[in-house]
């Protein structure tokens, strides 16, 4: 049974795999987390995106992404909900340049685990260059006619694929090297991640 699906669960997984390692908005929040606060709340906020992917393979299983694409007033709205936390994210991070306040080594403990999580997972749900991806495993087809059994392993190896990966830049990012030169160039950094966060929210909210 496992072997007649297996082709279209190998694609669909390297497809979002591709997703995953190419940088986007989710590796520009887990590099603002990881410098900042640490590697603790760095693979707290990869297991909310990875649970944030969970949705997605859900949703594209039961053909929601599919469905969503051919609605232009459920795009638009979704379009807008996903521009908007990117601006504000992009105004967390300015706010962080402009002001360069202290920080001090417990700073990761200011930040609830619940709320770090869900600011992962937020943004995964919300995430263009996600919902991208797994419209294009949407297209693929072969997922949502397999057995019960099957679907429970593509969704949670999609959990896994994106935890591991994600948190993979969240071991990278978080070392300490990486921690040194973010608190030699705070500024410059918040900075530029503010620059990116504002100008994907600017592509998708003046996107069609």
């Amino acid at each position: 049974m496992l072997s007649e699906h297996l082709p279209h669960l190998i694609l669909a997984w390297s497809i979002q795999f591709m997703g995953i390692v190419s940088p986007g908005p989710g590796v520009m929040l887990i590099l603002g987390v990881a410098t900042s606060r640490g590697r603790a709340a760095s693979l707290i906020t990869s297991f909310g995106i990875a649970s944030g992917s969970v949705v997605l393979a859900a949703a594209t299983v039961l053909g929601v992404t599919a469905i969503l694409a051919q609605m232009a007033d459920a795009m638009t709205v979704l379009r807008w909900l996903g521009a908007a936390y990117l601006f504000w994210l992009a105004y967390k991070s300015l706010k962080t340049a402009w002001r360069n306040p202290p920080l001090p080594k417990a700073q990761a403990t200011t930040v609830s685990p619940l709320r770090t999580g869900l600011t992962g997972f937020g943004l995964q749900i919300s995430n263009p260059k996600a919902i991208g991806f797994w419209l294009a495993i949407a297209a693929v087809g072969g997922i949502g006619e397999a057995p019960p059994s099957v679907i429970l392993l593509f969704i949670g190896v999609a959990f896994l694929n994106s935890f591991l990966g994600h948190g993979a830049y969240a071991m990278l990012l978080s070392s300490q090297p990486i921690r040194r030169l973010y608190g030699r160039f705070r500024r410059v950094v918040e900075g530029v991640l503010g620059s990116l966060f504002l100008a994907a929210g600017l592509r998708l909210a003046l996107s069609r």
